[in-house]
């Protein structure tokens, strides 16, 4: 498989948040705001580049006995390298992912392709997944995010774009919100598919 389809293989085709269903709480949980789901997004974007980088390197030194523990040290010392730079540089939206930016250690998509791919491939190919995964978990999130802050408070990043005679749908972005927004995206997006396969 080629670098490119390494790497567009995690935007559309096996897109995290709406093929794999994986990360699915910190999807959930921070997407109350488009903001958010970048946060979250490109912080697990970083950790997952970093970590596959590793790993690829370190592939054939790890023994197959403690690959799942050795990753899990990999991963937790990017995360914490995010979460310290997320403290000191963007305090804001430190506090509004809070607890899911350590969660981070244990979404199951990171964990996933240092098992699956880079713990099986080169360093370049490694790169390539994990920014097409990171940047497909990213719009995933960006795209949930900006329809539950849509409806749930009629701004996008913050800027209201229906006035202040708009009555939000504040279900939206509660927890009930998230589940709501997130099966009917996945209702359209299998729609979309279905339609363009009869094409």
């Amino acid at each position: 498989m080629s670098l490119a389809d390494n790497f567009i293989r995690g935007l559309w085709r096996e897109n995290p948040v709406f093929k794999l269903l994986l990360g699915m709480c910190p999807t959930l949980a921070v997407t109350t705001s488009a903001e958010n789901g970048i946060g979250m997004g490109l912080a697990t974007t970083f950790v997952l580049v970093c970590s596959n980088i590793t790993i690829a390197l370190m592939r054939k030194l790890i023994p197959s006995g403690v690959r799942i523990p050795a990753f899990i040290v990999v991963i937790a010392s990017f995360v914490t390298v995010v979460q310290l730079c997320m403290e000191a540089f963007v305090y804001d939206l430190y506090k509004a992912l809070g607890i899911f930016i350590p969660l981070i250690v244990v979404n199951c998509l990171i964990l996933g392709r240092a098992e699956a791919f880079a713990s099986k491939n080169g360093v370049v190919s490694s790169i390539a997944d994990g920014l097409g995964m990171g940047l497909g978990f990213t719009l995933g999130l960006f795209i949930l995010g900006s329809v539950r802050e849509l409806l749930g408070s009629g701004s996008l990043l913050g800027v209201s774009l229906f006035g202040s005679g708009y009555q939000p749908f504040l279900l939206m972005i509660l927890p009930p919100g998230a589940f709501i927004a997130l099966g009917l995206l996945l209702a359209g997006m299998n729609r979309f598919e279905q339609m363009r396969s009869r094409q």
